[in-house]
């Protein structure tokens, strides 16, 4: 599987953080993580590829970021532009962020109001979008911040801006979210504390100023890109597959958790430790599926994979019903009306809600979803990769508008699908 997307881009700043060599292995080689590894070389720092997968950074330690002599380009990257935010906000540097039409939509003013707090100082568009220019803090505040809404991005812009101050940060969020930015931190010799909350929520503490240490980060098999294959598998008569090295962290974990209440036949082998993170191998075998109503808690676990659990309550039997999920309303598209649209564009009866979806399963495999639909991705690769999933299960071929967004996250998700047996072709213009 492709690397952990998360996981590489923190592994190249927090690289950038330390003093000497950081080395990576299994580093996802797409599109947003080299904007990432792009920025980290106009901020002093160097990223090397010296095989595939395979990259050194040679940092330059807290407080050592030089300002950039060119604008930060992000592309399609979100987590880029808000962790990268994060970073320029605790250094006394200037740089100008920028992406492409679809991120330059999307808002940042989750991660502005903290990081103003810190003493940063923000100029951009409306609503504080990018095109946008960043002023780091001198010195650097620490605060004490309560995230309104979960966000692992919002939560380690701030992290990443209070390394550099000279106290103690400290981050409460309502409900955990993904905890790579405070495993990688403390890997690497930072003082992060974690206390849950009662209710559920999580309470983190960041020591500023740490001195980290150079590491060795062997990134596991992204999860959210795993789904795409395992649905595929379930959805597709007669299939199985294994996919080995998958990341297992508990709080990337909610669609496999979905899956099987759905009746999948999934089971895991070979569980181990993987540069820190749990890992495991994942086979998927073909068969019925039933609706589920997950809990709406759960999203902060699996935010990215709702997509694709969409397809495979599309092909299951029974009315699931996913709420919740306001969140995807912000991401690289309006991932709830791009889905809704989709599927009852391929003939499956579903209801859009504010914060989520109701849909009515098709019945399982004897009963494949009508398709035939022509899907508007709206530039957003996780849209582009689910309806070319549901093509498996359609009585008529699904075409979708686009798919070289697809690289930013999963390159090679073509050739992989079409090695296992899909049959994705481009369409020829009419």
């Amino acid at each position: 599987m492709p690397g952990d997307k998360s996981i590489s881009h923190r592994a190249l700043m927090f690289g950038l953080l330390a003093v000497g060599e950081t080395r990576i292995s299994g580093l996802l080689e797409g599109e947003d993580v080299m904007r990432t590894a792009a920025a980290i070389r106009l901020l002093g720092g160097d990223a090397v590829r010296s095989a595939a997968g395979e990259w050194r950074v040679r940092g330059v330690g807290i407080g050592g970021l030089r300002t950039p002599e060119d604008i930060l380009y992000m592309g399609n990257s979100g987590t880029s532009a808000r962790l990268l935010a994060g970073l320029v906000s605790g250094h006394p540097i200037f740089a100008a962020f920028s992406g492409d039409a679809s991120l330059n939509r999307r808002p940042m003013a989750r991660i502005v109001e903290p990081l103003s707090r810190m003493g940063a100082q923000f100029a951009g568009q409306t609503g504080h979008r990018l095109p946008m220019t960043v002023t780091g803090a001198d010195p650097v505040l620490p605060i004490e911040y309560q995230l309104p809404v979960a966000s692992a991005q919002t939560k380690s812009a701030i992290l990443l801006a209070g390394l550099n101050s000279r106290g103690d940060t400290i981050v409460i969020e309502p409900e955990p979210t993904r905890d790579h930015t405070e495993i990688m931190l403390r890997h690497m010799g930072a003082d992060i504390q974690v206390e849950t909350l009662p209710g559920g929520g999580r309470r983190i503490r960041l020591s500023g100023q740490p001195e980290l240490r150079p590491a060795l980060f062997q990134v596991p098999g992204d999860p959210s890109s795993a789904a795409f294959l395992l649905v595929a598998a379930l959805i597709t008569p007669g299939s199985q597959i294994t996919l080995t090295d998958v990341g297992l962290n508990p709080l990337r974990t909610g669609i496999f958790d979905c899956l099987q209440e759905m009746g999948a036949n999934l089971s895991f082998s070979n569980r181990r430790d993987l540069g820190g993170e749990p890992v495991a191998d994942i086979t998927a075998k073909a068969g019925p599926l039933r609706a589920i109503t997950p809990p709406p808690e759960r999203a902060p676990s699996m935010i990215d994979e709702y997509p694709v659990l969409a397809i495979a309550a599309a092909c299951a039997q029974g009315r699931s019903e996913f709420r919740g999920l306001a969140e995807l309303r912000v991401k690289e598209s309006d991932r709830l009306a791009a889905m809704a649209a989709g599927l009852m564009a391929c003939g499956v009866n579903v209801q859009e809600l504010p914060d989520g979806l109701i849909i009515e399963g098709r019945g399982g495999q004897d009963r494949p979803i009508p398709g035939g639909g022509h899907i508007a991705t709206r530039m957003d690769h996780r849209i582009a990769m689910s309806f070319l999933v549901a093509g498996l299960a359609a009585e008529r071929a699904v075409t979708v508008d686009d798919s070289v967004m697809i690289d930013t996250s999963f390159p090679g998700f073509r050739t992989l699908m079409n090695g296992l047996g899909a049959r994705i072709e481009p369409v020829s213009p009419s």
